[in-house]
């Protein structure tokens, strides 16, 4: 495994082994990461969605006083700022040099926050919608549900980074858009689960969410690629603005409940565990996005629907049906033939002649 010392770069990102190249330049040299480095960040993603969603699904289910789940979206937020301004204090060295890099690139860039606000705000509504999803949804069901981001990520990455997918890759996501409708044909019931619920709100969320999970990660993406920032420093950008966001969706939605019961009312242990896993998984998201790419990841976070399958089956009780059976195979698939040798995708390719729209129409 790389070191944090191995991969750090200065405070106003000046190691060209972390950045991606400015419009208009030559690309640099790619990043010294071993493929051990990657399959590892990309285990530990897998394991944080299986974990995360499971955990998350039990918070929303359990006969206790119910959370308000915007109030845990903000937490998270803050503590993915705290734990990115320790990062950048390790990687700049000094008290001196972090407040320094702070104020030219955090407080003294307001257009930059202002560009970063942008994907603050989808992955805001994006993980508030996770939470109305698991409300409602049995977490495999989730799970595998969830996926249809990846043909939406798929569609972002040619239109918004000049990329070519080969017609193996577009067939696994239409082969994993398959599996999904048949999970959905007949979905799993959980039979240990007693609260209201109401599919119909839970489907409508994750279409939600799987919309706001592509557009955001691959504008993220193309944010930290194409410029010469440090990873963390862009990370502080998208939490502070994140903050400001929930913030402002806890008065919008819950203000009045909040004020009356309180911001922490219903908090448990369990909670707090889910918000732990939110914010190193949200933290983990930016380490594969710099050093993989979206599609990547979102295939990663697919394998967890073993691992979720597996825990709601003991858990929550659930009935694995054929049609469920057949589809998460599909998906499982679907991942083995994505991850078969292509074109390298770690990298924004440059303009060329053909539009996004003639790539598309060629595939």
């Amino acid at each position: 495994m790389v070191r944090w010392e191995e991969r750090r770069g200065a405070a106003d990102g000046s190691d060209p082994a972390l950045s991606a190249p400015s419009a208009g330049t030559m690309s640099p040299p790619k990043e010294n990461v071993s493929l051990l480095f990657k399959l590892y960040c990309l285990t530990v993603m897998t394991l944080v969605a299986a974990t995360y969603t499971v955990a998350l699904r039990y918070t929303r289910t359990v006969d206790t006083e119910l959370y308000f789940s915007t109030t845990a979206v903000c937490i998270t937020e803050v503590i993915k700022l705290f734990l990115s301004v320790g990062i950048l204090a390790k990687e700049t060295g000094s008290l001196t040099r972090l407040i320094t890099s702070l104020k030219e690139n955090v407080f003294g860039s307001p257009t930059e926050l202002l560009k970063l606000s942008v994907p603050s705000l989808v992955y805001a509504l994006q993980n508030n919608m996770a939470f109305v999803a698991l409300s409602n949804l049995d977490a495999a069901v989730y799970q595998v549900t969830y996926q249809l981001k990846i043909p939406c990520t798929a569609l972002c990455t040619v239109l918004m980074l000049n990329r070519t997918l080969s017609k193996l890759q577009w067939f696994s996501v239409f082969m994993l858009c398959g599996g999904v409708t048949l999970v959905q044909w007949k979905p799993a019931q959980a039979t240990k689960v007693q609260v209201e619920q109401n599919p119909w709100l839970g489907f409508g969320a994750i279409a939600v969410a799987v919309l706001c999970s592509g557009f955001a990660g691959v504008y993220f993406e193309k944010v930290v690629k194409s410029s010469d920032t440090s990873l963390w420093v862009r990370n502080i950008q998208l939490y502070l603005s994140g903050i400001v966001v929930t913030l402002f969706g806890v008065y919008m939605s819950d203000g009045a409940q909040v004020h009356e019961k309180g911001f922490f009312y219903g908090y448990t242990y369990y909670v707090w565990f889910v918000i732990f896993l939110a914010s190193v998984g949200g933290l983990y998201t930016s380490v594969v996005v710099k050093y993989t790419d979206n599609i990547m990841k979102g295939f990663s976070a697919a394998a967890a629907i073993v691992l979720s399958t597996v825990a709601s089956y003991i858990l929550f009780g659930l009935q694995i049906t054929l049609t469920f059976s057949v589809g998460a195979f599909l998906v499982c698939i679907s991942i083995y033939l994505y991850g078969l040798p292509r074109q390298d995708t770690t990298k924004i390719q440059p303009s060329e002649t053909k539009s996004s729209k003639e790539r598309l129409a060629t595939v």
